[in-house]
């Protein structure tokens, strides 16, 4: 038998059963092997195929004039400026949205101007964030006006824009002697005036610097109430300071509107009953110059309030009246005894904060907010009728997102010595960009550590350079300014972007499930808060790239994310390009939807390849104007 069994193997003889089993198992193996390598070929393929860039089909758009950026022979997005003007096909299989009537060019939803008077004057409530209800919102696309063109670059844009972009005169006249805005044929000029100095914002700054260290990178975030035009924060950018501009919508039109088509940072909001939506501790260093902000009144609230933003031993900057009121009262055109009452009031305000004086200097002065609250806690123990008290440590001081005011001071960390930083300590810019931040490092952030952070920091270095390279080339060559991170986690994207000719708002959104803008400020960047349900209090067009990552997965059972798309259409210049990465399922629909918004998407590959599920849409908005409609266009 074992003759007969080595021989059949030898292939000389009959094969044993056991042999003959054996090779029928092993071909029938071989052939699934075979089946399903096959398949998954074929489904790579596929796959491949579905995700790879292609130039998607036009819509009909009536008699609506717009440049649709042609795909490349590799079907890529055309990210170049046109401003000329292509019919487009008809033929679409998806929902499109009509242009608004042209009286919506400047709409800004939550900040709208007829729906303000429904509200309380008392202490501006009005002209707070009062948003449309669901069935007020608008589903159609915000026109930009006639003539619509690109910013001029980065550094031009800071003292040149198209006035066809923000057709306003206004306070080319009534700002004429402080030479806010001036107008030059096609141009708007900034020539870097304001309320705050006769020599301009450059040697303004340089009287700050003469009282404050604005040059050795300690001071690096700041926020300027009632910016005006943003001169203030413009300037500063050349010693590398970041300023967030706020100011309201109001009789000066479109202030914050000028700051961001020049290219500098910059949001709608007012102090009136509800916290700035920034979290405690967040900067370095806060600004008024004229500013109309009554700082000594109701239990001085609204100076309580930029005392919760400001970072242990900031600086609080005012000038112009009511400061050094003996020397400049004839040309404030107010009395003595009502410029005296009002200085007077905002010096009590600052003693009672614990704050000390630092400088005063012609119509300057400048505060400095303790490095701890040690002293300021004892005092109070002392004396308990002092006021305001201190409030209670059980509250989170970064909640701010419709949040109501305390006339309480927001307590700081606890030290152990009189001499230590509440909080920790920061490193000086640029070293505070990637050094662990304190609220990390003292494991105030659950589930985030110092290690996790540096991950976060490279794997969004790595994201980036992958955008600047194979997806969003012009990225790295300035052809955008104004950039928004809408779910901005620890600002390590924005980090990225640092030493490019950009700017980066960082969202964090209100209910996202951990609140990190204050790390992102820590890093010497600057965010707010905003819930995507809502619109951004901004104008139209004033952002270049919108970067969203995970915020349709987020919002998906919360709202309409055709809501979301729409708003980022409002907020996006013309020819502005998108980034958002998702689901591969969400991001389906969120590419039918924008078809229909005159965007010319594609779909791209995880930087990790084709077998990662999140993916990767690269949009561009098709430059189109208003005022080449025939018709007036849909108003809802």
């Amino acid at each position: 038998m074992a003759s007969k069994t080595f021989m059949g193997i030898l292939g000389n003889g009959p094969l044993s059963p056991k042999i003959h089993t054996a090779e029928l198992a092993k071909r029938k193996k071989v052939t699934w092997i075979v089946i399903v390598g096959g398949l998954c070929c074929f489904f790579y393929i596929l796959g491949s195929w579905q995700n790879s860039p292609v130039e998607l089909p036009s819509s009909s758009f009536r008699d609506l004039k717009l440049v649709r950026p042609p795909c490349k022979e590799s079907g890529g997005l055309d990210f170049a400026t046109h401003h000329s003007s292509l019919s487009s096909d008809s033929g679409a299989n998806y929902t499109t949205f009509e242009p608004c009537d042209m009286k919506f060019s400047e709409y800004t939803p939550c900040e709208d101007t007829e729906r303000s008077l429904k509200y309380p004057r008392e202490k501006l409530i009005y002209r707070e964030r009062h948003c449309p209800g669901k069935d007020e919102l608008l589903k159609c696309l915000i026109p930009a006006p006639s003539g619509y063109k690109n910013p001029l670059p980065w550094p031009q844009s800071r003292d040149y824009t198209w006035f066809a972009n923000t057709p306003h005169k206004e306070l080319t006249v009534e700002k004429a002697i402080q030479k806010w805005v001036q107008f030059q044929g096609e141009k708007l000029h900034f020539p870097g005036g304001g309320t705050f100095s006769a020599g301009g914002a450059d040697k303004y700054i340089d009287d700050i610097a003469a009282l404050i260290p604005l040059n050795d990178g300690s001071i690096r975030t700041a926020i300027d109430t009632g910016c005006g035009v943003a001169s203030w924060g413009a300037y500063l950018l050349r010693k590398n300071v970041l300023t967030m501009s706020f100011a309201p919508r109001d009789t000066h039109v479109s202030q914050i509107q000028f700051a961001l088509e020049r290219g500098v940072p910059a949001i709608l909001g007012i102090m009136a009953e509800n916290r700035m939506p920034y979290p405690a501790r967040s900067f370095d260093m806060a600004h008024c110059s004229r500013c109309l902000i009554p700082w000594a009144k109701y239990d001085s609230l609204y100076l309580i309030e930029v005392d919760r933003v400001l970072r242990p031993g900031g600086f609080w900057i005012l000038s112009g009246p009511p400061i050094n009121w003996k020397t400049h009262y004839k040309g404030w055109q107010r009395t003595q005894e009502d410029l005296k009452a009002e200085q007077d009031g905002i010096e009590e305000a600052a003693r009672n904060l614990c704050w000390k004086k630092h400088a005063e200097r012609d119509n300057l002065a400048i505060w400095q907010k303790p490095l701890n609250h040690a002293e300021c806690e004892q005092q109070r123990q002392r004396d308990q009728n002092l006021r305001p008290h201190i409030c209670s440590r059980a509250e989170n001081p970064d909640t701010a997102w419709y949040r109501k005011m305390e006339t309480c001071i927001t307590p700081l960390p606890e030290v152990l010595d009189k001499k230590e930083v509440a909080g920790g300590a920061l490193a000086k810019w640029p070293a505070r960009l990637t050094a662990v931040p304190p609220r990390i490092a003292s494991g105030s952030i659950p589930g985030i550590t110092a290690e996790s952070f540096r991950d976060d920091t490279q794997l969004w270095a790595k994201r980036v350079n992958y955008y600047k390279t194979s997806l969003i080339t012009p990225l790295a060559s300035g052809r955008y300014r104004n950039i928004m991170d809408m779910n901005a986690g620890l600002g390590s994207f924005a980090a990225a972007l640092v030493k490019d000719p950009v700017w980066v708002m960082n969202v964090m959104p209100s209910d996202a499930k951990d609140n990190t803008l204050g790390v992102i400020y820590e890093r010497g960047l600057i965010g707010t808060y905003q819930n995507w349900c809502e619109a951004f209090s901004t104008y139209p067009r004033t952002y270049d790239l919108i970067h969203a990552s995970g915020v349709f997965s987020m919002y998906q059972d919360r709202c309409d994310i055709v809501d979301i798309l729409l708003e980022m259409d409002r907020i996006l210049r013309p020819e502005g390009a998108v980034i958002i990465r998702d689901e591969v399922d969400v991001l389906n629909k969120v590419m039918m939807i924008s078809q229909g918004m005159r965007w010319e998407t594609r779909m791209a590959d995880h930087e990790d390849g084709p077998l990662v599920r999140e993916k990767i849409l690269v949009g561009v908005k098709t430059y189109w104007v208003g005022s080449d409609l025939e018709t007036t266009g849909a108003s809802t």
